[in-house]
């Protein structure tokens, strides 16, 4: 019997020992052992989730000692159309990671035991610091131009680097411009993480960092750029302005102010004490308190933060209002910045802003900062859009008319049988002459701003803004589809005219669309009632609703929003260009070029004495930038004659007494 015992636990080792030898080698099937990384071979398929390979990535050489990742899946997947990811890092290159690798700067492969775990599946590229498949979104552009740092490669046999094989980083493409952060007021419901901390105080003001404009970015491009650079203009601004260079001469002159807010970005006031500023602030009030109480004052105590800029202007960037201030603690690089939009520069050098509350909080007189800047761009994206738009034929006519006379329009000025205000012989001829034209050319009124003088603490029309006033009334009466757009490079231009209406005009009939982050308690409260404010911004109604007003205010830039809302071309049978001597011409496009077509009657107004504020950059300046359209239109051949058929001319020297008729 113990022979027997012998022979059969020999026999059972030989058994066990044969079996072992032929058990296969182990793979993602077998839950108990994890896979090992292996360096895939050429005729390996790409993830199912992506057609292409990741970008340059050194996979972890395996390590007994590292920790063990669990399993991606206890079933290989049936076939590479699965919607499931293998399982098997072997089977397959290395899939998407949500998270860069552990070395950015560095092609060499991390160790294993830095990464212990494989990166989770997902349809999203590793983040770089340099351009990487996808450039980092920015607020105003949320699809930039892609910029692929992938090697070149068949999407059929896709070839990764076997472990410990090292790629030389490329050198990183361009990225985009970093633009601003469009800020918000936050509202107390809302969760985002880019609200302040500081923003439980509650007494002031909150800002949230958001994206507003759905414009694409457009690139300086680089041979453009290197000239601006050397402070050389462009070869097109040395052209003359034509129907064939229009386009390519205003998007240098915009691109010279792109690249004037680049070589300031990094613009940095180190240790500078921050002074608080007590300022009276006069608030809105509804309009029939004002003419009860015309001497009682009705002001707002506000504490605005003070800082001064060098005197010199090329040792400081030209600052705008609603540009972005961010004060940083001195020797806390790893805080968050107080961040507030500027209010107001006075003399040229001295800025106020207003932060967040948190910062009241914090300050104190013997505390630095460091002030850094973010210029929002988003006005320079939609001029971009618009100079790239008057490229068409269809615009000709409203750029460069070239005629000595109107088809089918009778010279005499149609007669008003009842008129609104008060009018002189001069106002009363330019109403008449502008109710008569149809479609292009523009009529031009030159006289003084819309905007006269002030009563009460709110701006009366100018002989200019009753012309506006009248008109928009007389064309109400003549034809209930008739739709009329008002644009004005100001917001109180724009309140005013709209303010002038609202005794003929019916309420409900007019629309103020306002910018979405104008501050709300710079709206007059009979101005408010007119616009559409929710979840702390304002907006515009559903296209439905915004094809049914017939007069709609905005300013120049904010009229953007109407298109991009879905107001399309010719929808409006006559726009106003408002005071346009005080905007640059692409400012003035983005009404034209988005709702004009040749049947659109086009009215600009403006004053010989006004030119544009806004311009930053030299080389704008110089070659014609701060050239309105409305003084570039007054040298063309149409308007050089005092021809009432093209142009009235209305006396700066009168004096005009806003009046208006019982109704």
């Amino acid at each position: 019997m113990m022979r027997l015992g012998i022979i059969i636990g020999a026999s059972a080792i030989l058994l066990w020992e044969y079996f072992e030898n032929k058990r296969p080698t182990p793979s993602s099937s077998s839950p108990e052992t994890p896979p090992q990384r292996q360096p895939t071979s050429s005729n390996s398929k790409p993830h199912p989730a992506s057609a292409e390979p990741p970008p340059y990535y050194s996979k972890p050489s395996p390590s007994p000692s590292s920790p063990k990742p669990p399993p991606a899946s206890s079933k290989p997947p049936s076939s590479p159309a699965s919607s499931k990811p293998p399982s098997s890092p072997a089977s397959s290159p290395p899939p998407y990671s949500s998270k860069p690798p552990s070395s950015p700067a560095s092609s060499k492969p991390p160790s294993s035991a830095a990464s212990p775990q494989p990166p989770a599946y997902s349809s999203k590229p590793p983040a770089s610091p340099a351009c990487s498949s996808k450039p980092p979104s920015s607020p105003v552009s949320p699809q930039p131009p892609e910029y692929s740092s992938k090697p070149s490669s068949s999407p059929s046999s896709p070839k990764h680097p076997p472990a410990h094989f090292s790629i030389p980083s490329p050198s990183p493409p361009k990225c985009p411009p970093v633009f601003k952060s469009v800020l918000r007021p936050a509202s107390s419901s809302s969760n985002n993480d880019d609200i302040s901390q500081n923003q439980q105080y509650g007494k002031r003001t909150a800002y949230v960092c958001v994206e507003e404009d759905p414009l694409p970015v457009f690139m300086i491009p680089e041979d453009v750029e290197a000239l601006i650079k050397k402070e050389i203009a462009p070869k097109v601004l040395n052209r003359p302005l034509s129907p064939t260079t229009y386009k390519d001469y205003f998007a240098a002159l915009l691109y010279s102010e792109d690249f004037y807010l680049e070589k300031w970005s990094d613009f940095l006031l180190k240790g500078v004490t921050l002074a608080l500023d007590e300022s009276s602030i006069y608030k809105n009030r509804k309009k029939e308190a004002l003419y009860k109480n015309r001497k009682k004052e009705d002001k707002e105590d506000k504490t605005f933060v003070a800082f001064e800029l060098d005197r010199v202007p090329e040792e400081r960037p030209f600052l705008l209002s609603r540009d972005l201030v961010l004060a940083r603690p001195v020797g806390k690089s790893s805080t968050e910045p107080f961040k507030g939009p500027i209010h107001k520069v006075v003399g040229s050098n001295r800025v106020l802003v207003e932060f967040e509350d948190g910062f009241y909080s914090y300050h104190h007189s013997n505390k630095k900062y460091d002030i850094s800047f973010s210029y929002n761009r988003v006005c320079l994206k939609r001029a971009h859009h618009a100079v790239k738009a008057a490229s068409d034929a269809l615009f000709q006519n409203f750029l460069f008319p070239d005629c000595d006379s109107r088809a089918s329009i009778p010279a005499a000025p149609a007669q008003l049988s009842t008129t609104y205000h008060k009018l002189d012989q001069e106002q009363h001829s330019a109403v008449g002459h502008i109710l008569r034209i149809q479609g292009s050319p523009p009529y031009v009124v030159t006289g003084p701003d819309c905007e006269g003088k002030s009563f009460a603490n709110l701006r009366e029309p100018s002989r200019t803004g009753v012309v506006v006033s009248e008109t928009v009334y007389q064309l109400c009466r003549k034809s209930p589809e008739y739709r009329i757009l008002i644009c004005a490079p100001t917001n109180s231009c724009c309140d005013m005219l709209m303010r002038s209406l609202v005794k003929v005009i019916p309420e409900s009939t007019m629309f103020r669309a306002n910018a979405a982050f104008r501050d709300r308690d710079e709206v007059p409260e009979d101005i408010l009632r007119s616009s559409l404010y929710k979840e702390s911004c304002f907006s515009c109604p559903a296209i439905e609703k915004l094809r049914e007003y017939k007069v709609i205010f905005s300013t120049f830039m904010s009229s953007f929003r109407l298109h991009d809302k879905g107001i399309a071309a010719g929808h409006f049978s006559h726009i106003f260009l408002v005071d346009a001597s005080s905007a640059i011409e692409p400012e003035t496009l983005v009404a034209l070029t988005n709702f004009a077509v040749k049947a659109t009657s086009v009215i600009v107004t403006g004053n010989h004495g006004n030119s544009p504020l806004w311009v930053r950059a030299d080389i704008a300046r110089k070659k014609g930038l701060k050239i309105s359209y409305f003084e570039r239109l007054c040298k063309l051949r149409p308007y050089r004659s005092p021809s009432p058929m093209f142009i009235t001319q209305l006396d700066l020297n009168q004096k005009s007494e806003y009046q208006t008729r019982p109704f």
